[in-house]
């Protein structure tokens, strides 16, 4: 599985969601592949992507993708989450 944290101008937001999304795999006994990209190149690391995870206002910004989309605005939420991923795998079995 691959996941792609977007965050808008830099990658210290997607940075730290990255760790944080981490965090929630091992709590869900999960291993993949996350990714931080800014924005501007998230179209292109998401080509491979099962999961993007970015704020709500980003969204629209991402354009088409077949990844599915997780949308959380507090990037720091361990719990928060691992219940969004938890979600967002359930729906796609």
């Amino acid at each position: 599985m691959r996941i792609v944290t977007v965050c808008g101008a830099g990658l210290g937001c997607a940075l730290l969601l990255r760790m944080t999304i981490e965090e929630a795999l091992k709590k869900l006994n999960l291993d993949a592949t996350v990714v931080a990209a800014d924005i501007s190149s998230a179209r292109a690391a998401a080509l491979d992507a099962n999961l993007i995870v970015t704020s709500p206002e980003l969204v629209g910004l991402l354009g088409s993708t077949q990844a599915k989309v997780v949308t959380t605005k507090n990037f720091m939420d361990v719990g928060e989450m691992t219940e969004r991923l938890r979600e967002a795998l359930s729906a796609q079995t």
